[in-house]
């Protein structure tokens, strides 16, 4: 089946690396490398973070709840600091770039990211929005990668079937699910890497 449509993950894949910036910020602290992660991971689908990429709670809640599960896990963050050093990541050139391009061969481009609302109630993808042809947000949706009705979603909102779709994202769970729904995936950890391997499957120069 042809391939037919591209969707990106905005954190790590579009936008520089969420991951990255938390790991700054863990050095600074001196807690231990990928803490963050290991509480979000480990407080699964009913922790803060989870419930905050649903919309299920407020930035404010966020962070008195997501403060008291790092407690809990042994050590003090400040959550609020955290959340404005990933705010402060901005979009990768050359996947703008890549996007455009796409999009001008007659390709269906979609975002698909695991996001949140602002204390002020709004999110900071506007400028973005209006690159894809389709913008998926779990704050919106109520759903969160790797949940496979996301999946599903994006899939309907573009119109194709799991496999005319590629997949990029920077984490290895949530590409899992979409392999196993039939796309091709693409994990990025080097954008200029995976940039390459997505010109080759589809045939156009990225």
């Amino acid at each position: 089946m042809e391939r037919s449509a591209v969707i990106f993950d905005l954190g790590g894949v579009v936008v520089d690396s969420p991951l990255h910036a938390i790991a700054d910020y863990e050095r600074e602290l001196g807690i231990p490398s990928d803490f963050v992660n290991h509480v979000v991971v480990d407080t699964g689908p009913s922790g803060a973070w989870s419930r905050l990429e649903r919309g299920e709670v407020s930035m404010a809640g966020f962070f008195s709840d997501f403060e008291a599960e790092c407690r809990a896990a042994g050590h003090e963050i400040s959550a609020r600091a955290m959340m404005a050093r990933i705010a402060e990541c901005g979009p990768r050139p050359r996947m703008l770039d890549a996007i455009e391009r796409l999009r001008k061969a007659s390709f269906r481009t979609a975002a698909l990211t695991n996001n949140w609302a602002n204390e002020d109630g709004g999110r900071d993808n506007g400028e973005l929005r209006a690159r894809f042809d389709v913008f998926v947000e779990s704050a919106v949706v109520g759903l969160r990668k790797p949940d496979p009705r996301i999946y599903d979603h994006v899939l309907g909102e573009l119109g194709v079937e799991a496999a005319q779709a590629i997949f990029l994202d920077d984490i290895g769970r949530n590409l899992k699910t979409a392999r196993a729904m039939g796309m091709h995936t693409i994990k990025v950890d080097d954008p200029d890497v995976a940039l390459r391997e997505l010109a080759g499957l589809t045939g156009l120069d990225l």
